[in-house]
């Protein structure tokens, strides 16, 4: 019961994909006028890993036919990068360092910025996705119907360790742009402390989702 590769054609066929393009095409637009009116040369960089990232998120799809839910979960989690930073924040709002916009803002002052909670929930839906792709995989090679794999406690903890090996990449990435432009606002040792942190939560939770599903 190997499931065959989708063509672009079949894909676009499929119901609500048309919208899920037009809600990342209208955000990485919008994006990038307000990038280009302020020359912010940081956002060219992350423009480039977001395109890239499409296309993995595309292909994998044609082949795992990942859930709605997961294509919308990374879409919105692309929106909310996008607003991170760029997004003003207003004068007054708490923020942590000197760059006032949403990544820098304090959610609960000292505890919580809106930095993690992005973290969270797009590793979360990271996660998820590993799910959706290892389960595909086992129920491909014992020739069953994709429905009839149900998370274990090893499957579960391999799709967060998955889940957090693609965190550890995007603080990489993050690193990369701090060599290549120093004026960024990524943070130093802590602020990547508490990232990891933020996607452990994030992968733990999905875990946790995961299995309430089958029980």
């Amino acid at each position: 019961m190997t499931a065959p590769h989708q063509s672009l054609s079949d894909l676009l066929r499929q119901p609500g994909v048309i919208a899920l393009l037009a809600f990342n095409a209208a955000y990485l637009l919008a994006a990038t006028v307000v990038a280009a009116s302020r020359k912010n040369g940081e956002f060219a960089f992350y423009l480039v890993v977001m395109l890239l990232l499409g296309a993995v998120v595309i292909a994998v799809h044609r082949r795992v036919n990942l859930s709605r839910g997961v294509l919308w979960g990374l879409s919105i989690w692309g929106l909310a990068h996008m607003a991170g930073g760029l997004v003003s924040v207003p004068e007054g709002w708490p923020i942590n360092g000197d760059i006032r916009v949403l990544y820098s803002l304090w959610l609960i002052p000292d505890y919580l910025k809106y930095d993690h909670i992005v973290h969270a929930f797009g590793f979360g839906v990271t996660t998820w996705l590993c799910w959706q792709g290892l389960r595909r995989i086992l129920a491909d090679h014992a020739q069953q119907p994709v429905e009839s794999i149900r998370p274990t406690l090893g499957m579960l903890t391999l799709v967060m360790a998955a889940g957090m090996g693609f965190g550890a990449m995007n603080e990489v990435v993050e690193f990369v742009a701090t060599l290549m432009m120093p004026e960024t606002n990524v943070g130093g040792y802590i602020n990547t402390g508490w990232d990891l942190v933020s996607n452990l939560t994030g992968c733990l939770l999905a875990a946790v989702l995961i299995r309430i599903r089958y029980l």
